[in-house]
């Protein structure tokens, strides 16, 4: 059995509160995008992963999609499974990669072997894996609260628009990110969205990450400004970086000639 877990986008991210936690309280709309790893499965003699593509950093038994399959041991008496992952959507990037990887992997088994846990029941499981992962149960366009991890519907529809995302060959910490982050109440509630033409969002939707990461990281905030320059309708650093998207109604046919060496390109 084969998976193809995609990517996310943020769409604006207020960091309102410091948690007593220390976690942060967010708000944003994630939105799902074609970038995609491919995640395949089969019965096995042991359970183990193996990778391709992008390189994986640390040892299979840490990555989230054998803490996926451990998770859902405790539960049911799943058999050994052979996993290979291509990876594809590049980590530190704000694009949700690994939650995408652990989420897929839990609605695979439960498809798989016929588990018969509810959406409900799979957004548990997938919050004890990291923040975002629940989104990717669903992997519709959600207006996310709390860590991340408390989700309500929202009607965004982004078919018209081409997604280009660019990535500097870097990463960002995200405790860094967040260790230079002043929360605050937004302007603007995330919430209303829908309400608010693209066009308009240059001006409203906000990252508060950018404040913080763009002085540390010049590379990302010029991403940002080509993307613009490029005609982009709407472009924003996505969760707490290094990625960078714009939506294009009309992408110029020349685009990739204005992108510097050593920018990655994604759509």
């Amino acid at each position: 059995m084969i998976v193809f877990p995609n990517a996310k986008i943020n769409i604006g991210l207020h960091v309102v509160a410091k948690r007593p936690d220390g976690y942060h309280n967010l708000e944003t709309v994630f939105y799902p995008v074609q970038l995609s790893d491919a995640l395949e499965m089969a019965e096995s003699r042991e359970t183990k992963l193996t990778t391709s593509g992008i390189e994986v950093d640390g040892p299979p038994e840490k990555n989230l999609v054998l803490k996926a399959w451990q998770l859902l041991s405790r539960d049911f008496d799943l058999p050994p499974v052979h996993f290979h992952l291509h990876k594809n959507i590049p980590f530190g990037a704000g694009l949700g990669g690994g939650s995408a990887d652990a989420a897929f992997t839990l609605k695979m088994l439960n498809d798989f072997f016929s588990l018969q846990i509810g959406p409900g029941e799979l957004k548990k499981y997938a919050s004890t894996l990291g923040a975002d992962c629940p989104f990717f149960i669903e992997n519709k366009s959600a207006f996310a609260t709390g860590i991340g991890n408390e989700l309500s519907p929202v009607d965004i529809d982004l078919s018209e628009f081409q997604v280009v995302i660019l990535k500097p060959g870097f990463s960002v910490s995200t405790q860094e990110a967040y260790g230079n982050i002043v929360p605050a109440h937004p302007e603007f509630n995330l919430a209303e969205l829908a309400k608010l033409p693209v066009e308009r969002w240059k001006e409203t939707v906000i990252n508060d990450f950018e404040k913080s990461v763009f002085p540390a990281y010049p590379e990302i905030k010029k991403c940002r400004e080509i993307l613009y320059q490029q005609g982009a309708n709407y472009a924003s650093m996505t969760g707490s970086g290094s990625a960078v998207f714009g939506l294009f109604r009309h992408l110029p046919a020349d685009f990739d000639n204005f992108i510097p060496r050593g920018i990655y390109i994604y759509r």
